[in-house]
C-alpha cells in the first residue's frame, strides 16, 4: 500500500494537558489509518509521552518522530523589560539527538527559577544542539511573532541564531491554519526562507484527532484556563487543529509542493525512538565481580549474627539455602540491587527510624533476612525465595520497603546525597479526567447549575473495583438515560464530557516510587519538577521508567510504625524503658485472648468490623493462623474462612485433596490459601522445581489456553512418573489447584503483614492506654477516626480525660492515674485551635507553670498566639474547666480575654514585665458574662462542635431509659449479631440523633432518603424508602431530634455491615412523658426544695414518678412522693443535680405490673 506524501510534524499527545487530546497509542493507530508512514509526538516542554509512543508505532509498522516543543526565553531583551518566551519544535535525529532532547527538556523545569514558567536559554540550545532538527515553530515561534509586529529585522536576527546553531537543520515552518499571525506574516517568511536558503517545512498543529472533536476541544481549553464557554473574551480552540489527512494538506499547500515533501525528508533524518534498556543501577562496589564478592560476605556475616537464636542443628539448612541464593543473585546480576536496598535501610534503622519487616515476596529471602532488608525468617515461617526472584524467568526483583510515615522523606534525602541529587528522582504519576471529574469540569464550564451537575455525577457509580464509563453510565442508570434523551442541556454536558474522559488532565509524584541511575537522569529519561517539591520528578510513568533501565526503590510510608514507634517512647518516657516488640515470642495469651474476642479496633490489617466478627468466629490460637486471615479476608479467599474456622475448631474434619499435600497444607487445615501453596503442591505431586511452578502460578493467573494446556500435560505426565497418579485424578487436581491459584495470596507478604498486626495487638492488649493515645496522635485530623477510638476505649474500660490547659499536651498523652492509666485528650485535636499554637501554649505552661486562673491564662499568652475561635473551640471541649468550669462563661467571655492578653502584653512591652514571666503585671481580670449557662443538650452541641464528635456523651443519653425501655440497641451491637444467613431481613430498634436527609434516586428510578444517624456508637446511613417516614426524618434532622427508628437489617456477601433501611420513627422526647419512669431524689438541705419544685412545675404532663429522700438531718428519714404525672429524662436528672443540696438523683424504668383480670 503506497504511503501518504506528507509526515505530520505538530501533534500533540495528551500530555499536553488540556490542549492535546489524543492518547500516544492513538497517535500510531491514527498514523495507519491515514497512511502516514511516520508521525511525530511533539508536547509542550516534554518527552512524557515518548516511550508508549515508540512502542505503539513499532507494534503499528510507523516511524516514530520523537519531538518536544520548547519554550526558549527571547535573547537580548532590556533589562527593564519583561522575559519573552517562544516555542521551538526539536526533534531527535539519533540517540544524541535524544539524550540532548532530554537535557533541554529537563532543563527547562530543573534549571529555571520556581517563579518563570518552564523555559531554556539560546545558550542552553548552543550547549545540547548536537543531533536535533529544529523547526521555527509557526505562530507559537519568534519569527512570525517578529514579523506580525512589523519587525522585519528582529525576525531575521532570530533565525539567523537558530540558524548557527542548527546548521543544515533549520526548516522555515509555514501553518496555514487562518491564524491572523501566520497569515499576516506567510509572505515575508517565505522570502527568508528563500533568502537565507533555508528549506520550508508544512505544518497543521494538531490537538485531537478528528474534526467533530472541536467542541470538546474548546471545552477543554476552558477548563484549562478556568473560562466559560459562553464568554466572548477567551482563548478558542481552533477548527484546523484536528490531525488533517494527507489530502487536505495537498490542498493548503498546493502552492508550496516542496513544504510538503520536505515533511517526509525531516522523517527521514530522524531514525531514533526511545530507546530501551537493562537496568542500570549504580555500584556500591565498584563492578559486577565486585558486588557478588562484597553480597557474600556481608550476607555470611549477617546470617551468622541470625543464627544466635536458630537452634544449632538447623544452621546447615540455612547456610545451604544462603547460598543457592547467592548464587542465582549473582548469576542474575541483582548482588547491586540488593546492597543499595540494604544499605539505605542499614542507615534508617542506625537513625533509629522504624523500617518495616518487609512487605510483598521479597520476605522469602534468606539473603535478604540476613542483610536485614526484612525480619522475617523465610525458613521458619516456609516462605519461597522463588516466588520473589525465580531462576528461570528473568525480572528485576522489587522491595517494597515500610518506613516510618513522619520520618520516610528522610530516607530519601540519604540517597539523594549519597548517589546525587541529580541521579535519584521521584516517579510521575498522572491523573486523569474521570467520570465523575469530567462532568463537574464540563458542567462548570458550560455554566449549569452547581446543583444539577453535581446530582448528575452522583448518578455515575463509583466503584473504584468496577469503574463505570459515562458511557455505561448513560446506558446503564435509568435515571442518567431519561434525562439525556429528554433534556438538551445534559444530552451537551455529556457528548462533551464523554470525549474528554480519560485524558490526563493533571500530574504528581508516585506515592512512594523512587527511582536511582549510575549517571545524572537527565542522560537516560526527561525530568520534570513538581512545584512541591525541590525534587526531580521523571516525566515517564513507573512502567515507562523501568523501560528506559531506571530500577525502582519503594520507600513506602506505614502509619502503623508510627503509632508503634511512638507507643514505644509514650511508655519509655513514663517508666524508663521500652519493649522490645521484634523480640516478641509469638505465643502470648494477651494476644489471642484479645483476637478471640474480636477486639482490634486499631490493629493493623485487623480492624474492620467484618474482620473482628471473623476473628471471633475462627478464634485464631497461633500466628500461623494471623497470617492465613491476613491472606484469606479478601473478595474471593473470605468464602473459605467458614470452613477454615469449622476445621480449625473441630467442628469439621481435616481432609486433603490428596494424602501427599498434608505436609504443604496442615498449616491452612487442608485448604489452599498461600500462592507457595500452590508452587509447592506443584513440586510435590509433579516433580516441578521451584522456579518451574512459579511459572506455573503465573499461567494459571493468566488463563492463556495454549500456556495453559502445555502445563496440564507436564503437570499429568509429572504426577505419572513421579507418584503413578493416573490422569484422571491429575487432572483432577490440576483444576482444584487452579481454582486456588486464581486467588491465592503471598504469604510472604501476608506473614509480613501478620507480624506487624501482632506487635499492634501485642501494644494494645498489655499497654491500652499507650496503644489508644499513639494511634490517636496519628489521627488528629481525622474526626471519624478519633471518634472510634474513643468509643473503643469507653468499651474496653479505658479513662479518657478530656483537654485541659494544665494537663492536655498538643498530642495524646498517658497519664498515671490511681487506677491504672488515661489517656489525656490533646488539646491540638480539638477543631480549629492549630497543633502549633497549642504547642506554644504548653511550652509557656512547661516554663512558667500551670495556668492558676483565667486572669493568669491571659496574663501570659500573647493574643497573637490565640484568637476567639480558638479560645471558644477550648471552652467547648472543657480545656479551661481546670481554671473555670462554667463553659458558657469561658465561651462568651473569649473577646474579653484576648482584650486583657493584649493588656497584658502590651504593658510587657512597654517594659513593665518580661515576654514569659519577669515582673508581674497586674491587669483588668476576666469578667464572664452574666447568666452564662448552657443546657445539657447545649453543652453536648457546642462539645460535638469542638471534637468533630460527642466525646463526653451524646444526645442520646438523655433516653437511655426510654430507648431501653423499647428494647432499642446501638448501631454497634446490631452489628455485632448474627443476621439472618438466608439473606433475610432482621427487624430492629435503635435510639438515634438524626442528623441529616438527603434525597437520591435508585438506578430502577426509586426516589428514597440517604439518612445519617448517630448513636453512642457512632455515625451510620440508613436507607429509607417510605416517603412519608423518609420527610418525618427530614424534619427531626431540621430539629436536631433523637428518635425512636424501628429499621430491617441485612447483610449480603462480602458485606462487613449490616445495611439498615427505617421503617418508622418515634420521636424520643414524645415517649419520655409517655414512658414510665421512677426517679428518687436525696436532699440534703432543705433550701433545695423550692428551686426543685421549680423546675420540675415545668415538666408535668408524663407518666413517670417523682420520689424525694429527705435526709436525716433535716428530720427523720421521710419519703415524699411528688406524682406520677413527670416527663422525665436525663437532662432533667443532671438539672435537679446541679441544685444545691440535691445529693443523688436516679432514674430506671419502671416494669408494668400485670394484673389477673376475672
Amino acid at each position: 500500500m503506497p504511503h501518504a506524501n506528507f509526515v505530520p510534524l505538530r501533534v500533540f499527545s495528551g500530555f499536553t494537558m488540556l490542549e492535546g487530546a489524543i492518547e500516544p497509542k492513538m497517535l500510531a493507530k491514527e498514523a495507519k489509518r491515514l497512511g502516514f508512514p511516520a508521525i511525530a509526538i511533539c508536547d509542550r516542554n516534554g518527552l512524557y509521552g515518548a516511550m508508549e509512543f515508540s512502542d505503539a508505532c513499532k507494534n503499528a509498522g510507523i516511524q516514530p518522530i520523537i519531538g518536544a516543543l520548547l519554550s526558549v526565553q527571547r535573547p537580548n531583551r532590556p533589562d527593564a523589560v519583561p522575559p519573552a518566551y517562544d516555542w521551538v519544535p526539536l526533534y531527535a535525529q539519533n540517540e544524541a539527538g535524544y539524550e540532548n532532547l532530554c537535557k533541554l527538556v529537563s532543563a527547562a523545569h530543573m534549571d529555571r527559577p520556581m517563579e518563570e514558567p518552564a523555559h531554556v536559554t539560546f545558550e542552553q540550545l548552543e550547549a545540547h544542539h548536537e543531533g536535533l532538527i529544529a523547526l521555527t515553530g509557526g505562530a507559537d515561534g519568534a519569527i512570525v511573532r517578529h514579523f506580525a509586529e512589523g519587525q522585519p529585522d528582529a525576525a531575521y536576527g532570530y533565525a539567523d541564531r537558530l540558524a548557527q546553531i542548527f546548521k543544515g537543520r533549520l526548516y522555515i515552518e509555514v501553518c496555514r491554519r487562518f491564524d491572523a499571525e501566520e497569515g499576516a506574516a506567510e509572505a515575508e517568511l517565505i522570502d527568508l526562507a528563500y533568502h537565507l536558503d533555508h528549506p520550508l517545512v508544512a505544518t497543521n498543529p494538531a490537538c485531537y484527532a478528528e474534526a467533530d472533536f472541536h467542541d470538546a476541544h474548546d471545552a477543554m481549553l476552558c477548563i484549562a484556563n478556568s473560562a466559560y464557554v459562553d464568554s466572548g473574551d477567551r482563548l478558542r480552540s481552533s477548527p484546523d487543529a484536528w490531525l488533517k489527512p494527507a489530502r487536505e494538506m495537498k490542498l493548503l499547500f498546493g502552492d508550496l509542493p516542496e513544504a510538503l515533501a520536505n515533511t517526509l525528508v525531516v522523517a527521514q533524518r530522524c531514525a531514533v525512538m526511545a530507546p530501551k534498556r537493562d537496568p542500570i543501577l549504580p555500584s556500591l562496589a565498584g563492578d559486577r565481580d565486585g558486588e557478588a564478592a562484597q553480597i557474600r560476605l556481608d550476607a555470611h556475616k549477617g546470617l551468622e549474627a541470625r543464627l544466635a537464636h536458630v537452634p544449632a542443628e538447623e544452621h546447615d539448612a540455612y547456610r545451604m539455602r544462603l547460598d543457592f541464593e547467592l548464587d542465582v543473585i549473582c548469576s542474575m546480576g541483582f548482588a547491586g540491587y540488593f546492597l543499595i536496598v540494604a544499605d539505605f535501610i542499614k542507615w534508617a534503622k542506625e537513625q533509629g527510624i522504624p523500617v518495616g519487616p518487609g512487605r510483598g515476596s521479597g520476605a522469602g529471602s534468606a539473603v535478604a533476612w540476613a542483610l536485614t532488608i526484612t525480619d522475617l525468617d523465610p525458613i521458619k515461617l516456609g516462605l519461597l525465595f522463588e516466588r520473589f526472584l525465580n531462576p528461570e524467568r528473568v525480572s528485576m526483583p522489587d522491595f517494597d520497603i515500610d518506613f516510618c510515615e513522619t520520618r520516610r522523606e528522610e530516607v530519601i534525602r540519604y540517597v539523594q546525597r549519597k548517589y546525587g541529587r541529580d541521579q535519584v528522582a521521584q516517579i510521575i504519576t498522572f491523573g486523569r479526567m474521570k467520570a465523575r471529574a469530567v462532568l463537574k469540569d464540563t458542567g462548570r464550564v458550560l455554566q449549569m447549575s452547581y446543583g444539577q451537575v453535581d446530582r448528575m455525577a452522583k448518578l455515575v457509580p463509583n466503584l473504584p473495583a468496577d469503574p463505570w464509563t459515562l458511557e455505561r453510565a448513560k446506558n446503564g442508570v435509568s435515571e442518567i438515560a431519561h434525562e439525556y434523551k429528554t433534556d438538551i442541556q445534559v444530552r451537551r454536558l455529556f457528548d462533551l464530557a464523554m470525549k474528554m474522559e480519560g485524558l490526563p488532565r493533571h500530574s504528581s509524584t508516585h506515592a512512594a516510587g523512587v527511582v536511582i541511575g549510575d549517571r545524572p537522569l537527565s542522560h537516560l529519561v526527561p525530568l520534570y519538577r513538581d512545584p512541591r517539591s525541590d525534587m526531580p520528578v521523571t516525566q515517564f510513568d513507573m512502567k515507562y521508567c523501568e523501560g528506559a533501565g531506571l530500577v525502582k526503590f519503594d520507600f513506602l510510608g506505614l502509619k502503623t510504625l508510627s503509632v508503634l514507634r511512638k507507643a514505644c517512647d509514650l511508655i519509655r518516657a513514663r517508666e524508663g524503658s521500652a519493649p522490645d516488640l521484634d523480640a516478641l515470642e509469638w505465643t502470648d495469651e494477651g494476644v489471642y485472648a484479645l483476637l478471640q474476642r474480636g477486639d482490634t479496633v486499631g490493629v493493623f490489617q485487623l480492624e474492620s468490623e467484618g474482620m473482628r466478627r471473623t476473628l471471633a468466629a475462627v478464634r485464631p490460637t497461633n500466628f500461623g493462623d494471623i497470617v492465613a486471615l491476613v491472606a484469606l479476608y479478601r473478595p474471593g479467599p473470605m468464602d473459605n474462612i467458614p470452613l477454615f474456622g469449622d476445621r480449625k475448631n473441630g467442628r469439621v474434619p481435616v481432609e486433603y485433596p490428596h494424602p501427599l499435600l498434608e505436609g504443604i497444607l496442615s498449616e491452612t487445615y487442608g485448604i489452599f490459601v498461600y500462592q507457595e501453596q500452590v508452587m509447592q503442591a506443584a513440586q510435590i505431586l509433579a516433580g516441578y522445581s521451584l522456579g518451574g511452578a512459579d511459572l506455573l502460578r503465573r499461567a494459571m493467573g493468566k488463563k492463556i489456553k495454549a500456556e495453559m494446556d502445555q502445563q496440564r500435560a507436564t503437570f499429568v505426565e509429572g504426577c505419572a512418573t513421579h507418584h503413578q497418579i493416573d490422569a484422571r485424578k491429575a487432572n483432577e487436581l490440576f483444576d482444584l489447584i487452579d481454582k486456588f491459584a486464581g486467588y491465592g495470596f503471598n504469604k510472604s507478604h501476608a506473614a509480613a503483614y501478620a507480624l506487624l498486626a501482632y506487635q499492634t495487638a501485642w501494644l494494645k492488649a498489655h499497654y491500652p492506654a499507650d496503644f489508644f493515645a499513639a494511634a490517636m496522635c496519628y489521627d488528629m485530623s481525622n474526626t471519624d477516626a478519633l471518634s472510634t477510638f474513643a468509643d473503643d476505649m469507653r468499651r474496653s474500660g479505658v479513662p479518657a480525660h478530656g483537654p485541659s490547659i494544665n494537663a492536655s499536651l498538643a498530642d495524646f498523652s498517658v497519664e498515671v492515674t490511681e487506677e491504672g492509666h488515661a489517656v489525656r485528650y490533646a488539646l491540638g485535636a480539638l477543631k480549629g485551635v492549630g497543633e502549633g499554637a497549642m504547642e506554644q501554649l504548653c511550652k509557656e505552661r512547661e516554663t512558667n507553670g500551670a495556668f492558676a486562673s483565667l486572669d493568669d491564662f491571659a496574663d501570659r499568652i500573647s493574643p497573637r498566639l490565640l484568637n476567639r475561635r480558638q479560645i471558644e473551640s477550648l471552652a467547648a471541649g472543657g480545656a479551661f474547666d481546670c481554671v473555670e468550669p462554667n463553659r458558657a462563661g469561658v465561651h462568651g467571655a473569649a473577646e474579653m480575654l484576648l482584650a486583657v492578653a493584649a493588656e497584658a502584653e502590651s504593658a510587657r512591652v512597654s517594659g513593665q514585665g518580661g515576654l514569659f514571666g519577669g515582673e508581674e503585671h497586674k491587669v483588668e481580670a476576666v469578667k464572664l458574662p452574666n447568666n452564662a449557662h448552657w443546657s445539657v443538650a447545649d453543652r453536648m452541641g457546642h462539645e460535638k462542635e469542638a471534637f468533630g464528635f460527642y466525646f463526653s456523651a451524646h444526645p442520646v443519653d438523655r433516653y437511655t431509659q426510654v430507648a431501653e425501655a423499647h428494647g432499642a440497641r446501638t448501631h454497634a451491637q446490631w452489628c455485632a449479631m448474627p443476621m439472618p444467613s438466608d439473606g433475610g431481613r432482621a427487624p430492629g430498634t435503635m435510639a438515634v440523633l438524626v442528623e441529616d436527609v438527603r434525597w437520591r434516586t435508585s438506578a430502577k428510578g426509586r426516589r428514597y432518603a440517604n439518612v445519617a444517624v448517630s448513636d453512642q456508637s457512632g455515625q451510620f446511613i440508613a436507607s429509607c424508602f417510605d416517603e412519608g417516614t423518609a420527610k418525618d426524618l427530614e424534619e427531626a434532622a431540621k430539629a436536631n431530634l433523637c428518635v425512636l427508628l424501628h429499621v430491617e437489617m441485612d447483610k449480603q456477601p462480602g458485606e462487613e455491615t449490616p445495611r439498615v433501611a427505617a421503617r418508622r420513627m418515634q420521636r424520643l422526647d414524645g415517649l419520655a412523658s409517655s414512658t414510665k419512669l421512677k426517679a428518687v431524689v436525696r436532699i440534703g438541705d432543705a433550701h433545695a426544695l423550692k428551686p426543685l419544685a421549680a423546675l420540675l412545675s415545668h415538666r408535668r404532663g408524663g407518666r413517670s414518678e417523682v420520689v424525694l429522700e429527705l435526709r436525716p438531718d433535716m428530720h427523720p428519714v421521710q419519703w415524699l412522693h411528688l406524682g406520677r404525672d413527670f416527663a422525665l429524662d436525663e437532662e432533667l436528672r443532671a438539672m435537679m443535680l446541679d441544685i444545691p443540696g440535691v445529693e443523688e438523683a436516679s432514674l430506671q424504668h419502671v416494669m408494668p405490673s400485670l394484673r389477673l383480670v376475672g
